[in-house]
């Protein structure tokens, strides 16, 4: 007796590879964020679809009354791509904020709130100092829009975003007052509400910052408008901004990322795995886009026309799907190696991929089933008649095991257990005409 099931499984894999998908987002910081790869350091997240950029090097920050002839100027040199280079870098900025009478300890003395020594905290990267002083200006002074900018811009180097967001919103609310707006400000709350995952608020500052032509947006801001534009529900806005980056910087590979990722929910493989392909060549460690890259195969061998097409598909999933393994050894990552090796009819390289996977008692329903559908291809019942039996005893509920069950206790004669599992995948597929079929097959046998 000869039954192929292979096209049952691959229709079983659309809903395993959508849970594939959402696990591995939801394992990922920010899910669809993943790391800016610089070109000098090429650090990446080994971790993920998903880790945040780098915004080394991008916002300024001057005192308001630092005497500096350039404090109109915006620093526009080249930033360093030094991964230790602290997250805002203070230089001159135009300076904004109401003379007052300031009683702080460790300021200068005078008729104004001198924030000079609290920049310069800041610039020396004393982070928890320049937030303490400069929170003691604002207490003196609660309208003094340069001690809320420097709070600001050292909660966002201490990586506590939302009191950031909080704070250079209150220096920005008080510029606006003055009609003395500055771009830094601007430019740092809309990454405070960015990082805080307030695309909302974050989105019409970087469509301002980006807006601007002198001087011309940071990198990181175009990308973070992007992010937020997907966030929001703006595929098409995003996929221009993301396209603007690619034509700038062909090898950012988050962008392109996020180029594949758009085509992939608009159903455009070709789109997508192009992209996708593009990204892994810039960043061969991007856990990302080797995931999507493999669930993008698969899912354009499912709607191949020939058994030419999908074979080869297949075939490059598999490629993908050790992309994915080198850089990734978790059972999530496995477990979508092990989809595309089935899908390819590399069954006995499947189960080898499973066997550590499914050892122990807390292995995943999931991966019980694919190791067991892998190991009943390959010939082996007795191994597919555990694994599938483990997998049954976790999700009862599940039709597709019983089917395989049924199948692999069909072929070792054990025709009461067969009969038995393709009646209670009857019971749970009450429509389906195979296991109709396959019971028939087997109850004159069972005895």
């Amino acid at each position: 007796m000869t039954r192929n099931y292979l096209q049952r499984i691959v229709a079983l894999f659309a809903s395993l590879l959508i849970f594939t998908m959402l696990a591995a987002q939801a394992q990922s910081s920010g899910s669809t964020r993943p790391r800016r790869v610089n070109r000098q350091t090429a650090r990446t997240d080994n971790t993920n679809t998903t880790a945040n950029k780098s915004s080394s090097g991008l916002l300024d920050v001057e005192p308001a009354n630092a005497n500096n002839s350039n404090s109109r100027k915006r620093n526009t040199s080249q930033q360093t791509t030094n991964a230790d280079t602290p997250l805002l870098t203070p230089v001159a900025s135009t300076p904004v904020g109401a003379p007052v009478t300031n009683t702080s300890p460790g300021t200068s003395s005078g008729a104004s709130a001198d924030t000079t020594h609290a920049f310069s905290l800041l610039k020396a990267k004393q982070y928890d100092a320049a937030l303490k002083e400069a929170k003691q200006i604002t207490d003196n002074n609660p309208n003094d829009s340069e001690g809320w900018k420097i709070a600001g811009f050292a909660e966002l180097n201490l990586k506590q975003y939302e009191a950031a967001s909080t704070d250079l919103q209150k220096a920005f609310d008080l510029q606006r007052t003055a009609r003395q707006e500055d771009p830094f400000t601007s430019d740092a709350l809309a990454h405070a509400y960015f990082l805080s995952d307030k695309f909302d608020r974050a989105l019409p500052l970087l469509v301002a910052a980006t807006a601007r032509k002198d001087p011309k947006p940071d990198p990181i801001t175009i990308y973070y408008r992007g992010v937020a534009e997907y966030k929001m529900g703006k595929a098409a806005d995003a996929e221009r901004t993301f396209n603007e980056i690619v034509k700038d910087n062909p090898k950012d590979s988050a962008s392109l990322f996020f180029l594949g990722q758009i085509a992939f929910e608009r159903n455009d493989m070709d789109a997508s795995i192009a992209a996708l392909n593009r990204a892994t060549l810039a960043d061969a460690r991007s856990v990302s886009a080797w995931n999507l890259l493999t669930l993008a195969y698969l899912q354009r061998a499912a709607a191949a026309k020939t058994p030419a097409q999908a074979d080869a598909d297949y075939l490059s999933a598999v490629r993908a799907g050790e992309g994915l393994t080198r850089v990734r050894t978790d059972a999530a990552a496995n477990i979508l190696f092990a989809q595309a090796l089935i899908a390819a009819k590399q069954f006995a390289r499947a189960a080898t991929v499973l066997e550590r996977f499914t050892a122990g008692a807390d292995a995943s329903p999931s991966a019980l089933y694919l190791y067991g559908v892998s190991q009943s291809r390959a010939q082996n019942f007795p191994k597919a008649i555990g694994a599938l039996e483990r997998a049954a005893a976790k999700t009862p509920g599940d039709a597709n095991i019983y089917r395989e069950l049924g199948y692999a206790y069909e072929v070792s004669k054990q025709y009461a257990k067969a009969l038995a599992a393709y009646e209670k995948g009857l019971q749970l597929a009450p429509n389906d005409a195979d296991f109709k079929e396959s019971a028939e097959r087997v109850r004159p046998f069972a005895k």
